[in-house]
């Protein structure tokens, strides 16, 4: 058991493999409610908002997006905060957009042949390059949740992204902390390159389990220069990005479990993706101490993703 401290951020984890071996008297529903039509399939494109664009040709697509029916945010509002002594606060103001992956249901994100995943990362690029050059946005924020227990609730393999009119707070903290001298992020894959928490890399990229994993089998991706824009990756960038991205969905599917990920991608950050698998539920410590407990070490997890147990 070991107590560790983020890179860089006040944030905690309890290291304890042993909480892993408690006895567990209830169980979780594994998948979604199962409803008469799925929104996202092809043929029902009525039940979803007007298409703003596809992959694919005008009677078939692979890959579609449109506004979200139910949205976070809403375009239409005022973004300029107000203040006052006790209270900060605008309009609902963004631009919330869903990717349906693939149109067909039965298959996930790493069921997707390279070429059609090469192709949904291109779309990422261009949409957070469109929405983030609307009035009054200032980050855009690029996750997929799978799963029940990551916040889904169409099973159907979809990816959001969300441009609002503020910065997040964890967002500014890790710009501030990262870059008081050079790059924090280029020293951290550097010497986690060399540890046994590396887990894939290649001449661009490398994939690691955080020292301070807050979940289990936690992991992130991250260009091995200082880039700081995803959307502004090259052809070759985006290929090998595949290489390592591809990977790791893979041995998410072994896992068999919900997951999140979500790209860290904004001003002079070195931009990277954070895998979260959802095997574990925080309770009452981990809420009101914001510490978390981890039953896998990140050491264990790197062991699994190199297909070493």
């Amino acid at each position: 058991m070991e107590l560790r401290k983020d890179y860089m951020l006040d944030r905690w984890v309890i290291i304890n493999p042993k909480r892993g071996l408690r006895p567990h008297q209830f169980t979780h529903k594994k998948n979604p409610a199962k409803i008469k039509a799925c929104f996202f399939c092809k043929g029902n494109e009525q039940l979803t908002p007007m298409e703003i664009g596809r992959v694919g040709t005008e009677k078939h697509w692979e890959i579609m997006w449109f506004m979200n029916k139910f949205p976070a945010v809403q375009s239409d509002g005022n973004y300029l905060m107000k203040h006052s002594e006790l209270f900060t606060h605008s309009d609902s103001y963004g631009w919330h957009e869903i990717i349906v992956e693939t149109d067909e249901h039965n298959k996930q994100l790493f069921d997707l042949s390279k070429p059609h995943v090469l192709n949904l990362l291109k779309v990422y690029q261009d949409r957070i390059k469109y929405i983030r050059e609307k009035e009054g946005i200032k980050y855009v924020a690029l996750f997929k949740n799978h799963g029940p227990d990551a916040g889904t609730s169409i099973e159907h393999s979809h990816s959001q992204l969300i441009g609002y009119n503020m910065v997040p707070v964890i967002i500014n903290e890790k710009i501030k902390k990262s870059l008081k001298v050079g790059c924090k992020y280029c020293d951290i894959w550097k010497e986690e390159i060399k540890s046994e928490r590396n887990c894939f890399e290649n001449s661009m990229f490398v994939a690691f389990t955080p020292y301070a994993s807050r979940f289990n089998y936690e992991i992130w991706l991250m260009p091995k220069k200082h880039l700081t824009d995803f959307a502004s990756l090259n052809k070759e960038e985006l290929n090998q990005f595949f290489d390592l991205f591809g990977k790791i969905l893979g041995k998410l599917k072994e896992l068999d479990c919900s997951f999140n990920f979500y790209f860290q991608n904004y001003g002079k950050l070195h931009f990277h993706v954070e895998f979260c698998p959802r095997m574990a539920t925080w309770a009452g410590f981990e809420l009101s101490t914001e510490t978390i407990i981890n039953s896998v070490s990140p050491e264990d997890a790197a062991k699994f993703y190199r297909g070493e147990r």
